[in-house]
């Protein structure tokens, strides 16, 4: 028996309590991160140290003044200069542009400034010192056209009409000027109508073009100009229907004045010497400092003190015309006897020198010697287009006179051109 449980015992040793598996524990597996969009990871700009301001150029402004103003490094200034292709875009300044600045106790960081209509300056320092880049912004060019009557002025029926004081300036000064008296001849009922460019810059509007074409009743007679431009650029300009120049040799008013004071009179009282003697030409009153411009190409026959003229300029223009300017306040700077001038040129500036009761231009218009009324007489006929461009002409003013119908007819007005 001894055996027999021995032997027993040594198998139940060795084969050992019977074990249940234990259960399987799931092993977590982490959730995956979601995906960050580019412009999650994208680092925000550097913005240049210090503070930003922006200043605005005055008259006789340079970059030395201006950066000796606002107590900016003139070290800066010359390391700026220095950058290759700068100085040429830096330093031609105008009254009215902006030149933005950012610096951190007059230690300059960053400079912009427009220098064109469709570039911008920036220049930016750097770990190597300063370097410049031209930065592309171009301008959308929108076809407008507005109609306008006139009820009490044409400043107003231009505002009524949505069209700036700039642009009915430029219909009546550089387009029908010289058919027109916008002064004296413009009634109630007159009308216009143009087809002009506005400009446009990332959809904000910046200001208005080139005025394409135009109408203008006055005194129920029409007037029309289109503008015209040849492929080769030998010709632009205003023309009629039929080719001819709306720009005149002459002009009728040397200047923007504010009333005509005295008109063209052979039996005129003299307000000063009380005496009956004849007024040669025409006053028109205007604010000291206005300026008078040639009235047409010509040369300077005369210029200085002459009696009761007081600072005067007279211009001989060729077949016998001579026009003569009075009262002046002031020549322009470098101007002599014998120089050549065009028309428009700037002169002189309103005053009251001489003979004068109050600031105005006294003007004369000479014909062999012969005073004419200067509101009155005939002047020398506009040129046509040359020949050989006016099939040019003729295609691309019969669609602007096409717009130009369609908005007289009451179809369009004062709405964006397609």
């Amino acid at each position: 028996m001894l055996p027999l449980a021995g032997a027993l015992i040594a198998y139940f040793v060795a084969k050992g309590p019977t074990q249940e598996p234990l259960p399987s524990i799931p092993t977590a597996v982490p959730s995956p991160l979601p995906a960050l969009e580019p412009e999650t990871l994208a680092l925000p700009p550097v913005e240049p140290l210090g503070d930003t301001l922006e200043f605005v150029v005055r008259r006789n402004d340079t970059l030395d003044r201006i950066f000796r103003q606002l107590k900016l490094s003139l070290n800066d200034l010359a390391s700026i200069r220095d950058v290759p292709g700068v100085r040429e875009s830096l330093d031609r300044l105008r009254p009215g542009d902006t030149i933005k600045l950012t610096h951190d106790e007059g230690i300059v960081y960053a400079l912009t400034r427009r220098i064109s209509e469709t570039e911008i300056l920036s220049v930016k320092r750097g770990d190597d010192g300063f370097a410049a880049e031209v930065i592309s912004t171009p301008v959308e060019i929108r076809t407008m056209r507005a109609h306008g009557t006139i009820e009490s002025s044409l400043f107003v029926a231009a505002r009524s009409a949505g069209v700036s004081a700039d642009l009915i300036m430029r219909l009546a000064n550089d387009i029908f000027g010289w058919k027109i008296d916008f002064a004296l001849e413009i009634q109630p009922g007159d009308s216009f109508d143009i087809v002009y460019e506005q400009k446009y810059r990332d959809g904000q509007y910046i200001g208005d073009g080139n005025i394409l074409a135009a109408d203008f009743v006055n005194e129920r007679k029409l007037h029309r100009a289109v503008y015209f431009k040849s492929a080769d650029g030998k010709v632009a300009g205003y023309f009629g229907p039929d080719g001819r120049s709306m720009k005149r040799q002459f002009l009728r008013a040397p200047l923007d004045f504010t009333r005509i004071s005295s008109n063209f009179n052979p039996s005129r009282r003299h307000p000063i010497l009380n005496t009956i003697r004849a007024h040669k030409g025409v006053d028109y009153a205007a604010p000291t400092g206005t300026v008078i411009k040639a009235a047409g190409d010509g040369r300077i026959a005369f210029l200085g003190t002459k009696g009761g003229y007081g600072r005067v300029v007279v211009l001989e223009h060729g077949a016998g015309i001579s026009t003569l300017y009075g009262h002046m306040s002031r020549f322009v700077s470098g101007m002599g006897n014998g120089q050549r001038v065009s028309q428009g040129q700037t002169i002189g500036y309103v005053g009251s020198s001489g003979a004068a009761t109050g600031p105005h231009l006294h003007y004369e218009y000479r014909v062999n010697g012969v005073h004419k009324n200067p509101r009155t007489v005939p002047l020398p006929d506009a040129t046509p287009i040359p020949a050989h461009y006016m099939a040019e002409f003729q295609q691309q003013s019969g669609v602007l006179m096409a717009d130009l119908d369609r908005a007289r007819a009451g179809t369009i007005v004062a709405a964006p051109s397609t």
